[in-house]
Formats: structure tokens, sequence, C-alpha cells
């Protein structure tokens, strides 16, 4: 058991059945009344954050979380399979506990698995990845004054706005916090 003086940036805990991080926290000591602490927690595995506020010395369960590189292999149906990096172990996730991730995934790319213990909680990819472009309408010089944009679909399904200049086969560079095109590579 932990307390609320032990709380720092990326501290998680458990809170009715939920893993939740820490993503700030203040610690308040008003003039009149004891002291609390307010957080901004973000839940582990549905990314869902929400404020709340803990009286001062108030108890919290820790827990312990690891972090392991695991590369992504294949997927069958809905079944998605990754390996360690340096255990060749292999495990398969659901469709559902890769919600935010599927979009960005490459055969052979290496992610950062959040484990409890044995249990997989989230699956983490790069911040910045590189897509080829499957399809993309081609881009008509003179349609705009500023630079304009087209819908393109990339080898992962997914669809980004890029400049006009973008053409089929070209990679680019996606953040996958926002989802947004980068630039071309």
């Amino acid at each position: 058991m932990a307390d609320t003086s032990d709380f720092r940036t990326g501290f998680t805990m458990e809170i009715d059945g939920n893993l939740v991080s820490i993503v700030e926290f203040q610690h308040v000591k008003p003039g009149k009344g004891g002291a609390f602490v307010r957080t901004k927690l973000k839940y582990v595995e549905s990314g869902k954050v929400v404020d709340k506020t803990f009286r001062a010395g108030e108890k919290v369960e820790e827990v312990r979380l690891e972090n392991h590189e695991y590369q992504y292999l294949f997927n069958d149906g809905d079944m998605y399979t990754f390996m360690h990096t340096e255990t060749f172990e292999q495990i398969g996730l659901p469709k559902e506990a890769l919600t935010d991730a599927i979009p960005y995934l490459k055969e052979n790319d290496t992610v950062t698995m959040l484990m409890r213990g044995e249990k997989p909680i989230t699956v983490e990819v790069a911040n910045h990845v590189e897509l080829e472009v499957a399809k993309a309408d081609p881009g008509v010089k003179g349609d705009t004054a500023q630079g304009g944009t087209k819908p393109a679909e990339l080898e992962t399904g997914l669809v980004v706005q890029v400049p006009l200049f973008v053409e089929e086969g070209d990679v680019l560079r996606i953040d996958t916090r926002t989802g947004k095109y980068l630039t071309r590579v």
C-alpha cells in the first residue's frame, strides 16, 4: 500500500478494479480544512482521463507494471500474435485489446507491451511509424491557393489527410499519438 505522499507522474494504482496512471498531480493545503491532492488519472486499458481528488495521507494500492519489447508477427482474424524479442516466447492478443495500435501495426514492427506479472495490459507502438501509401487520388495543380490536402489510404488501412503531392507508393511518417501525416520519407 502507498499513500498520497508517494504520488508522482506515471505512478500506477488500482481503483475500483481498474488500473490508472497519474498524468499530473498537485498537493493543495488550503488555509481552512485538511490538505488534499488533486490528480488527473488515465485509465491504462481504455485511455480515458478523469480528475480525482484524494485526502492527504489516503492509502491506495500501488501496482507494479513492466515494459517488455515484443515483435508483431501476424494476425489470424481476431488474434494478433507477438514474440518477445529476448525469450522468443509468443503471445496472442484479441483484437479488442489493441484497438488504438491496430492502424499502425505492420509485420515485424517492434512494440512495447505493458505487463502486470505475466498478463499483458496494453500495447504501445512507437510515436512515429513509416507506412506506404496504398491508395491516393491524384492531386491536381492549381486546385487551391494555399496548400491543399486529400485523403490517402495506407498499407494498414488507415486513412489520413496528406498534401496533394503525395502519390501511391510513397512512404510517409505518421504520428501515432494524433494519427496525422508528418512528412514523406
